[in-house]
């Protein structure tokens, strides 16, 4: 789950990151009254979960209120990279030096967080990491203790040379760290962390993901979830007990386990298809799920072939086939489906199948080629 910058600047500064004060709105008129309060030039700032907002004219200064409201009427209703800019932050305009990144992430191979800084900020670090990696400086923390002051000072150091924005920085780094943890981040950066003429460091740009897992036990982070700005198929799977996630290929995958769908896919590209989706249904063979998922698939305009891959071992293939069969029948399908199973009690569920219609393959590489095929010629 991602949290929109307004929101994560405000568990950062809760923290004691230095945040510059600033207010979301809504509206034209809420921008241009925030803007009277904060007094000078300030920068009107597009809440949506994807990067580049800059670039797609989603960030804009104002020298004063009236200018700040005509912003915020072109940035409001705007759709960046699909999605539609509901909300606004309005920040003061800051006076900067230099921009750099800070950020921690978990890093899935070591099991640990690792922090990376670097001097070059303002960017995606994605950008800088292709074209200069060499500005970047990394270092793992252990989670027993979190960032220790040698390991801050030390990644400080390669940000700047003054020992007063060193201080500054190593103190908003363990700060930062405190934040992740709190909010049960994968995810915590700030991008830019700038030095003001006067010698300051601020945070002035926030970015929080939260590990999804972690939820259940963190009802303050959950309740910060903006539904209407999620994929509205992905909504629909969570709250299905699904696993989903949309892709822009158009063979449809259904699946049971995380590691089958993920195999299930490389083979559709490796037949020269496109996958419209992971969606793992999980080891339940429940009819209601399989309705949603069908649901969820066929409102993808994309999809031109729907691909069931069931290797049955604690579930067992005749569940599954059942489920199958109960959901075509309450659904109008118009997609050609093709289905592998293979496992337990196969052998009946592919007599299931037959006796309601369908082929049953057993063979995955015949049934992705099938699919992959069958999305081709309806392309």
């Amino acid at each position: 789950m991602n949290l929109h910058e307004y929101q994560a600047r405000a568990r950062l500064k809760a923290a004691g990151i230095p945040v510059p004060d600033g207010d979301v709105a809504s509206t034209p008129e809420a921008v241009e009254q925030i803007a009277q309060r904060i007094g000078g030039g300030v920068v009107v700032k597009a809440q949506v979960h994807v990067g580049g907002r800059g670039k797609a004219g989603g960030i804009k200064l104002a020298a004063d209120p009236h200018e700040a409201r005509m912003n915020a009427e072109k940035i409001l209703g705007m759709e960046i990279k699909g999605l539609t800019v509901q909300k606004v932050l309005v920040v003061p305009a800051a006076e900067i030096a230099s921009e750099s990144y800070v950020g921690v992430i978990m890093d899935r191979t070591s099991q640990r967080p690792v922090f990376m800084v670097s001097p070059a900020g303002g960017v995606d670090i994605e950008e800088v990491a292709a074209t200069t990696p060499e500005k970047i400086f990394k270092a793992t923390v252990d989670p027993r203790f979190g960032i220790l002051p040698h390991q801050a000072m030390d990644l400080a150091f390669h940000l700047y040379d003054d020992i007063a924005q060193v201080r500054q920085a190593a103190t908003i780094m363990r700060q930062l760290y405190r934040a992740f943890v709190d909010a049960g981040a994968s995810l915590a950066e700030i991008n830019p962390l700038i030095t003001t003429p006067d010698g300051r460091v601020l945070a002035l740009d926030a970015k929080l993901a939260i590990d999804d897992n972690e939820l259940g036990r963190r009802p303050d982070v959950a309740e910060l979830r903006d539904l209407s700005v999620e994929e509205p198929s992905e909504v629909k799977a969570r709250n299905a007990s699904l696993s989903y996630i949309k892709l822009d290929g158009n063979v449809a995958c259904c699946v049971n386990g995380a590691g089958l769908a993920m195999a299930t896919m490389d083979l559709v590209k490796y037949y020269g298809g496109e996958p419209a989706n992971f969606l793992d249904i999980g080891g339940s063979s429940s009819p209601d799920k399989v309705v949603a998922a069908l649901e969820i698939i066929t409102a993808d305009p994309n999809v031109k072939s729907i691909l069931f891959n069931i290797f049955g071992g604690i579930t067992r293939c005749d569940d599954v086939a059942n489920g199958i069969v109960t959901a075509t029948g309450q659904i109008t399908i118009d997609l050609p489906i093709v289905i592998r199973l293979t496992g337990t009690n196969e052998e009946i569920a592919v007599e299931i199948l037959k006796r309601a219609g369908f082929e049953a393959l057993t063979d995955m590489d015949a049934a992705v080629k099938e699919a992959v095929r069958l999305a081709g010629e309806a392309a």
